[in-house]
C-alpha cells in the first residue's frame, strides 16, 4: 500500500511540474509576457516569495530534522515546527502553487491560467497525502502541529504565528 501511494504522489508532483515548465516556457519565450504591468509586478513579488518558500526547506529540515548525514534533506527524523515550518506545514508545495499563480500573473494568458490550475490542484493533492504521510511518521505529535500550523495558508500561519508570540509575551 505505501509503495502505491508513494508511486501516486511522485506521479502528481511529476505532472505538476511538468506543467509548470509548459506554463514557464510558454510565459517567457512564447507570449513573451504581454499584459497589464501592475499585475506583473505582483507576480514577481510572488515568484519572490515562492523562491523562498521552496528553497528554505531544503536548510532548515537539513538542520533541525534530524536528517542522517548523506541522507536527503527531506528524509527526516523529527518533526520540525519552527521558521518557515511555524507558518505553514507544506512549505515547498505551497512554494508550487505560489509560483503557479506568479506565472499566471506575468503572462496573463488563458492557456498559462489553465494549466496553472491543473498544476495547483494536483500540487494540493500531493499536500493532502503528505499530511497523511506526516501522521503515519509522527503520530499525534503531528496531529497536534496541524491544529497549531495551516496547511498552505500562508496569511492565516502569519497571523496565528504572530498572535501566539504576542500571548506568550503576556504570560
Amino acid at each position: 500500500m505505501k509503495e502505491t501511494r508513494k508511486w501516486k504522489l511522485t506521479g502528481a508532483i511529476t505532472v505538476a511540474s511538468i506543467l509548470i515548465v509548459i506554463q514557464y516556457v510558454l510565459a517567457f519565450f512564447v507570449f513573451k509576457l504581454p499584459g497589464l504591468e501592475a499585475l506583473q509586478w505582483v507576480g514577481w513579488g510572488i515568484w519572490v516569495i515562492s523562491l523562498i518558500l521552496g528553497f528554505g526547506p531544503m536548510v532548515i529540515l537539513r538542520q533541525r530534522g534530524g536528517v542522517a548525514k548523506g541522507k536527503s534533506y527531506v528524509e527526516t527524523t523529527r518533526l520540525v515546527d519552527t521558521s518557515l515550518y511555524a507558518i505553514v506545514r507544506h512549505p515547498q508545495y505551497l512554494s508550487g502553487i505560489l509560483f503557479n499563480v506568479a506565472l499566471i500573473l506575468l503572462a496573463q494568458h488563458c492557456l498559462i491560467f489553465l494549466i496553472g490550475i491543473v498544476s495547483s490542484g494536483l500540487i494540493y493533492k500531493d499536500i493532502l497525502e503528505a499530511d497523511q504521510e506526516g501522521i503515519e511518521k509522527f503520530g499525534d505529535e503531528y496531529r497536534r502541529y496541524m491544529q497549531r500550523v495551516p496547511r498552505a495558508n500562508l496569511l492565516l500561519g502569519l497571523v496565528r504565528l504572530i498572535k501566539s508570540k504576542r500571548s506568550s509575551k503576556h504570560q
